[in-house]
């Protein structure tokens, strides 16, 4: 849903809501959108989490992760991603129970997932997040920022993988198929076969 509105409104809506996710909420100039994910999004975003982390465990690469995560600049931007790794930022992050946006360094990698709702990966320009997955109709397209734009990719600039998207789609199928533990070891097999 979306709603005219001020940074001030937003503001209020995120301290009523307080440490609830739901709903979540998203303030880009002049608007507010509120969303309530459906069950659907929820498989959805842990089958991309448990995806991009099995990659990095298989690289033996460290990570900080954090969900559900606001970023916020006053007067300018507040969103949710659905999911957030830190990777090569992961020492500056890690214990941290809140983040400062100006100061903070912005996640390495946000993961969306748009089921119902709408997600502009140029929300997240603002923060300079170098790499944004949005999952859209079971398909997962890759933007990597470049410059002061994002750029649709095939593949990951911190999984040395090539062709992500296509590994997102037969680890979904696998979980339609029969359930997400399915897809997790569907997706090792995959990996095993790759390194």
């Amino acid at each position: 849903m979306r709603l005219p509105g001020t940074w001030d409104d937003y503001q209020q809506l995120t301290q009523q809501r307080g440490d609830r996710a739901l709903p979540r909420l998203k303030y880009r100039a002049g608007e507010i959108l509120l969303m309530v994910p459906l069950p659907d999004h929820g498989r959805k975003v842990h089958m991309l989490a448990a995806i991009a982390m099995a990659v990095l465990d298989s690289l033996e690469r460290d990570c900080e992760a954090f969900t559900p995560i606001t970023m916020a600049l006053p007067q300018e931007s507040g969103i949710e991603p659905d999911y957030c790794l830190y990777i090569e930022h992961w020492q500056a992050v890690a214990g941290k129970d809140r983040m400062d946006w100006r100061i903070d360094p912005p996640p390495d990698l946000a993961i969306e997932v748009d089921v119902t709702s709408y997600t502009d990966v140029n929300d997240y320009l603002i923060y300079r997040v170098p790499e944004v997955w949005l999952l859209k109709e079971d398909e997962l397209v890759v933007y990597r920022l470049e410059g002061d734009r994002y750029v649709a990719r095939t593949d990951s600039r911190y999984f040395a993988i090539r062709n992500i998207p296509q590994i997102v789609s037969e680890s979904l199928q696998a979980a339609y198929n029969s359930n997400t533990s399915a897809a997790s070891r569907h997706l090792r097999r995959q990996l095993e076969t790759l390194s």
